[in-house]
């Protein structure tokens, strides 16, 4: 199998993952701050021991500003459902996926205003676009850092200094460049992040993130056990355990651990040199297919490792079916949970075949995907 559905999920998975998971299940599952101990407190020292592992990522000195969360769509319900209330008004793009616009859709339905900033036809965002949709009531501004459909990278650095010079909160969906590209919390003039475990960060599924700055007031917006303050009804009132209610996917933040331990390993310099290399061979090869169009800048300086492509008036999920059939090409087809970034881009009645390709693909893999191409092509 060659596997180009990277932005979907990581896969496989490095050793070292799975080691740290069936290592947790077997021998400190206990669960964390519940219990005084030997496992449960190793299951503590686990978390602890993650959170620092991304302080250490991300450039942050509080590990207690990381909340874990189930994804990285939980974290985004956390982070919007927590900022806004009835009467604010909220600033968004129409290249975000639906775990953006799904929460924003239904607090709307609440009596939050929404507007959508329409991005270009390769998905590029002007700032001053965002700037210009800000409102007396404007409480919160949330973009992608990077579309999962064209891999176009927002200026998430001009956006935040736009909504700090007018003191709104900014959040960041990094679900697809977590891990990917160096991410400077202490200097970015970000509010909060959520980001996915499994895609970029190399660890398991069910597992992800949100970054919450010290002068953001966030709503909690569920409630429950938290293995602190036990004598009390009430939800306690500090990071993180405000909003890390119930038990936490202990096996799965081990194997997220090991997953950042393998990113500093390999080095984001170097990670993100070797997928510039795997995209320019594939960008140069498909710019002389005269069948097939790219989506997207096209350019590697603004993108991600995301490749989105039509052959034809072809329907772009029997492309994906086809590939994956007869070549054994793992590709995605179809909408990719953004109806508004395919709309933005001109794609919403065909779909777009995507290509995404991580730390694991080889150029000989990217190859076979170029000649598997070129013969579909001529079908």
């Amino acid at each position: 199998m060659i596997y180009m559905d990277n932005a979907a999920t990581t896969w496989p998975k490095p050793k070292k993952v799975i080691r740290a998971v069936v290592r947790c299940m077997e021998e400190y599952g206990g669960n964390p701050g519940r219990s005084g101990h030997n496992m449960a407190v190793k299951a503590g020292q686990l978390l602890l021991y993650t959170r620092e592992m991304l302080c250490e990522l991300f450039r942050l000195e509080d590990p207690f500003q990381i909340i874990f969360t189930s994804n990285c769509t939980d974290s985004l319900n956390l982070a919007i459902k927590g900022s806004v209330l009835p009467g604010d008004h909220v600033i968004t793009t129409t290249m975000e996926h639906n775990s953006v616009i799904r929460p924003l859709m239904e607090m709307k339905k609440q009596g939050v205003e929404l507007t959508i900033v329409k991005c270009s036809s390769q998905g590029l965002l002007d700032p001053f676009d965002i700037e210009k949709a800000i409102q007396s009531n404007t409480k919160l501004i949330v973009t992608s850092h990077a579309s999962n459909v064209t891999g176009t990278i927002f200026p998430i650095e001009a956006i935040g200094r736009i909504a700090r010079n007018h003191g709104i909160p900014y959040l960041v969906d990094a679900a697809q460049t977590a891990g990917v590209l160096p991410i400077n919390l202490s200097d970015l003039p970000v509010d909060m992040m959520a980001f996915p475990g499994h895609k970029g960060l190399l660890g398991p599924q069910g597992t992800g993130g949100l970054y919450i700055h010290p002068d953001i007031q966030l709503r909690s917006i569920r409630q429950g056990g938290t293995g602190s303050q036990s004598d009390s009804i009430y939800q306690p009132d500090f990071l993180p355990d405000k909003f890390e209610t119930g038990t936490m996917n202990t096996p799965g933040i081990a194997g997220l651990g090991a997953g950042v331990e393998e990113i500093m390993k390999e080095g984001q310099s170097g990670i993100l040199a070797h997928e510039n290399r795997l995209g320019k061979l594939f960008l140069e090869a498909l710019s002389h297919m005269k069948q097939i169009k790219v989506y997207g800048p096209s350019d590697l300086s603004k993108q991600t490792g995301v490749i989105s492509i039509n052959i034809g008036d072809k329907d772009s999920s029997e492309v994906a079916n086809l590939l994956d059939e007869r070549y054994n090409i793992a590709v995605r087809g179809g909408l990719h949970c953004a109806p508004l970034a395919h709309k933005t881009i001109g794609t919403f009645r065909q779909g777009a075949v995507r290509f995404s390709y991580g730390l694991f693909n080889r150029l000989d893999e990217v190859k076979a995907c170029i000649k598997a191409l070129e013969e579909i092509s001529r079908m």
